[in-house]
């Protein structure tokens, strides 16, 4: 019975560590156009809101808390799928997947999660932050200003 356990174990382990973790990020536009970023206390560099979506959560869902918790906003509508980004070195910390939405958004702008958010803002798409996008967003925000759908 020990040898069955264990290599379940290993089965479980395996599945868990050697797959991409699944997130969502989000584009949130404010009722006036602007797009709103976090500052990351990890890096301490500006980045498109989101996470890691959790066990039985949908990816909608995941959106909705992520959003709150890093920026205080609610999601009014989702607009549209802009990509999915699966590079394996997309996230230095570990090989995610991640799958980015446009999204109206309502609300005060309001740090929940001060463990993980410095600070958030909203931008007019001529005046966003001109230095480096935290992990991948770079091209995320990219591709959404450029109209395009991604798989990449």
């Amino acid at each position: 019975m020990i040898p069955r356990a264990w290599q379940f174990f290993q089965t479980v382990l395996g599945v868990i560590f050697r797959h991409p973790v699944t997130g969502v990020t989000i584009v949130p536009i404010l009722p006036d156009g602007r797009i709103v970023l976090v500052r990351r206390n990890d890096n301490g560099e500006w980045g498109l809101p989101g996470g890691i979506v959790s066990w039985g959560e949908e990816v909608a869902e995941a959106a909705g808390r992520e959003l709150t918790e890093e920026t205080g906003l609610q999601i009014a509508k989702i607009r549209r799928l802009v990509g999915v980004y699966s590079a394996p070195d997309r996230d230095p910390r570990l090989h995610s997947i991640a799958i980015l939405i446009e999204a109206e958004v309502t609300g005060n702008l309001q740090v929940l999660d001060t463990l993980e958010i410095s600070d958030v803002k909203a931008f007019d798409t001529h005046n966003l932050p001109k230095e480096k996008l935290s992990h991948d967003h770079d091209r995320q925000l990219q591709d959404y200003l450029a109209g395009r759908t991604v798989l990449a």
